[in-house]
């Protein structure tokens, strides 16, 4: 793991956050990136506690068919994509309230965890998916915009993969405690969801206690002076790496990049930009989503239902042990490529699971491959976007990519759970793996500028 160092003079960003310095290579990553991945390994223990669950509690508990399941899947993965780009609009707005936007988030998130317990029918458990999911829409931009603002372009794929292997870190450990949880009490399921929302109380704590915090908001530019970072233009923040050296004076932003939502929407005219958000709308279209995966994992196997909660620990395990490398692959040798190879992998497990093949490394592959293709694609994914965002939109620009993203998977989730109740689960597969190849194939011809290191 990286550590912070805290002996180099750098600039600190608009949101409080000490920026390195662009003319020394650093083999470390900010202290604000290890703050914010504490807070996602802690609220990720909480959420797949409620994810490894769920459509066990969904499909066997509440005897939901696959199309029914597909709404819900699709409400509870595609949902946040209706408030992405207000939640990075609040953040940019505000001047540095990135990490207050994304606290609210978190906090909204947790409180739904036991409203849970309450809801016993399908328009009660969407309801409660839909405002969990609200949560997770309002914060990830910002909480994306602090990692990239705290990194240099060079380092941000190996920030994104730390933050997103502690993230993963708690991926691992939630399906584990719901298992042990499910094994230990009678009324298991709710036993889950009440431990869900303690765990994610703690994760808005440490939000709050240890992730620098914002700068002062004012007008549209972000300051009351008018300059981007709530100071006048040309004065020094004086909020330097080590407190005796002055950061560099804030530039003004140009009519197009201060922070309103028409002039997110118009971060679409960049080309790069652009291509990005229409390659991962593509491709989400083919993603299918985890609870499919498993839930056609267990069907190929025969896996007992207490042992179900266990399968997304191959996923993460994958994906924790992958995020880093994959991350620092990504600066060197070019993070298109390695986001595209990613797909590639979610391809094969594919292929693995229309196969006659049923053999005991069937589930071990299947789910390496899953985590792998998490590893390569979703942090890095971000890293490729705020390549071509300003500062000043940085968290706007990002909820756009996320939000074709999030209305693509969306999609992918209603039409896979109708294809498999028309025509059953291996016909639904085999058109999304057919989808997947076809956008892979398109998505080569769209490489956007990046930033690659030797």
């Amino acid at each position: 793991m990286y550590v912070a160092d805290s002996r180099a003079t750098a600039p600190a960003s608009a949101e409080g956050v000490v920026r390195p310095t662009a003319g020394r290579r650093r083999a470390a990553v900010a202290p604000t990136v290890l703050a914010l991945g504490t807070v996602s390994l802690v609220t990720d223990v909480s959420s797949e506690m409620v994810t490894a669950v769920l459509p066990l509690y969904l499909v066997t508990g509440l005897g939901l068919s696959p199309l029914g399941f597909g709404l819900l899947d699709g409400v509870y993965n595609g949902f946040s994509a209706l408030v992405r780009l207000v939640g990075g609009h609040l953040a940019d707005r505000g001047g540095g309230r990135h990490k207050w936007v994304a606290g609210f988030g978190y906090a909204v998130s947790a409180v739904c965890k036991p409203l849970l317990l309450l809801a016993h029918s399908l328009t009660a458990i969407g309801l409660v998916l839909a405002a969990d999911r609200t949560g997770k829409g309002l914060r990830t931009a910002p909480r994306d915009a602090l990692i990239s603002l705290a990194s240099t372009p060079e380092s941000r794929g190996r920030a994104f993969g730390v933050h997103r292997a502690m993230d993963t870190a708690g991926a691992l450990l939630g399906p584990l405690a719901a298992f042990l949880i499910l094994r230990a009490t009678v009324d298991g399921y709710d036993a889950v969801f009440t431990v869900s929302f303690c765990v994610a109380v703690l994760g808005v704590l440490v939000l709050v206690l240890f992730v620098p915090g914002g700068g002062r908001s004012g007008g549209p530019g972000g300051g009351p002076d008018g300059g981007p970072h709530g100071r006048p233009h040309g004065e020094p923040d004086g909020r330097s790496g080590t407190g005796d050296s002055p950061a560099a004076p804030a530039s003004p932003a140009s009519p197009a990049e201060r922070p309103t939502l028409r002039a997110a929407v118009r971060l679409l005219r960049r080309r790069d930009l652009r291509r990005v958000t229409v390659c991962a709308l593509l491709l989400g279209l083919a993603t299918v989503s985890d609870s499919f995966v498993y839930l056609l994992l267990q069907r190929r196997l025969g896996v007992p239902d207490r042992w179900f909660a266990l399968l997304p620990l191959g996923t993460a395990g994958a994906f924790l042990l992958l995020a880093v490398p994959l991350g620092r692959l990504a600066d060197r040798v070019g993070r298109w490529t390695v986001f595209l190879a990613g797909h590639g992998g979610l391809l094969l497990a594919y292929g693995l699971l229309l196969t006659s093949w049923h053999g005991t490394a069937l589930p071990y592959a299947v789910l390496v491959l899953h985590g792998g293709f998490y590893a390569a694609t979703d942090g890095v994914l971000m890293a490729v976007a705020s390549d071509g965002v300003p500062e000043s939109l940085r968290s706007s620009g990002l909820a756009v990519v996320q939000t074709g993203q999030a209305l693509a998977r969306f999609a992918c989730s209603l039409l896979f759970g109708a294809a498999w109740t028309v025509w059953g689960d291996r016909a639904a597969l085999s058109g999304a793996a057919v989808a997947l190849a076809l956008c892979a194939a398109f998505s080569l011809t769209l490489r956007p500028k990046e930033t690659v290191t030797a």
